[in-house]
């Protein structure tokens, strides 16, 4: 059975109790370093920071509507290879399913690694965040307005609150495959918050940290399922409104008619792991001579080329992997909904499968493995 324990949050707002914990998972021997979000400097953006130094982490800030990458990108680097330590990440649960998948393409490795999750109140897309911040002179009071109308549920965007569109639909806002979890759904942030061990590992940390045991209250499952319910809901309007949207070549073509290849979403996709991508290759640096031809047959061709069969080609790739994160739609310099049409496809192909992205560790992703009566009603074949 999990183990829970409770932080005090009581004289300080929730925040400052969070950075509190972090300094005190920071300052155990066994950690060497923390991945965490942390604004910069510079200027007001919330960025992934690797800090070695308790008293770095005053700028922590988890609980900004920021996020910049899929920080499973990152851990995948700081783990892909033994680095001397162990680190402790700080992730949202689609940066966590998303390096499951990376974990099982062996582009990372859980030894010497803890995650630390909590639960995901959204984030605004880039444009959207850096308007909502501002200049940056009182940030923690614009992430205090932000969490404090996601918890309440105010947050429709009355005022300026809603989410990107992938955090919307997301049916998945609880951390899972994490060491350990910090509950903030239905949960009175002013008086104490739950943390939870769901490892050996995480109930390790745990025991460490000097909190006091205590347990989860019953409004935070009430709370969960009452989300989950809205946004599965939210989840499947936009699925039938994007299958209806590209139901044929014509109206997919028209669908992504804005993009210039710029290959961003492929960068920015936390799944998509290729070190050389074959549309980066001379399979697509075509002849100038090439381009004549296709224009002398249609007597028109549309440029720059191959942005249709470039979008049909990743979701062949990666579409068993898709997390939803939203990432790809962040990074389109056009805007165009690249995360609905995606996670449409992607939810389809992994039902087929009988899988989801992320799950745990133990799955083998589709098309790895052989199973026997697996599609049997597809290829006609039945066990005796």
């Amino acid at each position: 059975m999990a183990k829970t324990a409770l932080i005090d949050v009581k004289d300080q707002d929730l925040l400052a109790a969070i950075r509190e914990l972090f300094k005190t998972v920071l300052k155990q021997d066994e950690i060497s370093a923390l991945l965490v979000p942390c604004r910069l400097s510079v200027k007001p953006s919330v960025m992934p920071t690797l800090v070695t130094d308790p008293g770095q982490l005053g700028a922590v800030d988890p609980l900004s509507p920021a996020f910049p990458i899929n920080t499973a990108k990152v851990v995948s680097r700081l783990t892909r290879r033994e680095s001397g330590g162990k680190v402790a990440a700080v992730m949202r649960p689609c940066e966590i399913r998303a390096f499951v998948e990376l974990v099982k393409l062996k582009q990372g490795r859980t030894e010497d690694l803890v995650i630390i999750g909590l639960d995901c109140l959204g984030a605004f897309p880039n444009r959207d965040y850096i308007q909502w911040v501002g200049s940056g002179d009182d940030a923690d009071a614009s992430t205090q307005k932000f969490y404090s109308a996601m918890l309440s549920g105010s947050g429709d965007g009355s005022d300026g609150t809603q989410p990107a569109a992938a955090c919307r639909v997301c049916e998945q806002p609880v951390p899972e495959g994490a060491d350990i979890t910090i509950g903030l759904f239905g949960i009175d942030t002013t008086g104490s918050i739950p943390v939870t061990a769901q490892s050996a590992a995480g109930e390790d940390l745990l025991a460490e940290l000097g909190l006091k045991p205590g347990e989860e209250p019953p409004a935070r499952r009430k709370a969960i399922d009452k989300l989950v319910a809205d946004r599965t809901a939210a989840r499947d309007e936009m699925f039938d409104a994007t299958a209806a949207a590209v139901d044929n070549l014509e109206k997919l073509t028209a669908y992504l008619a804005n993009c210039v290849n710029c290959y961003n979403c492929r960068v920015a996709c936390p799944v998509c792991y290729c070190r050389e991508c074959v549309f980066v290759t001379d399979v697509f640096d075509h002849e100038p001579s090439q381009y004549l031809r296709w224009a002398n047959r249609k007597g028109a061709v549309k440029m720059p080329t191959d942005t249709v069969f470039y979008h049909l080609t990743r979701l062949a790739h990666m579409s068993t992997a898709c997390v939803g994160c939203g990432q790809c739609s962040n990074a389109c310099p056009n805007d165009i909904p690249v995360m609905e049409l995606f996670r449409t496809v992607a939810y389809r192909t992994q039902r087929a499968f009988d899988y989801r992205a992320g799950r745990n560790l133990d799955e083998k992703p589709p098309l790895s493995e052989f199973k026997e009566d697996e599609f049997q009603e597809v290829v006609g074949l039945s066990l005796i």
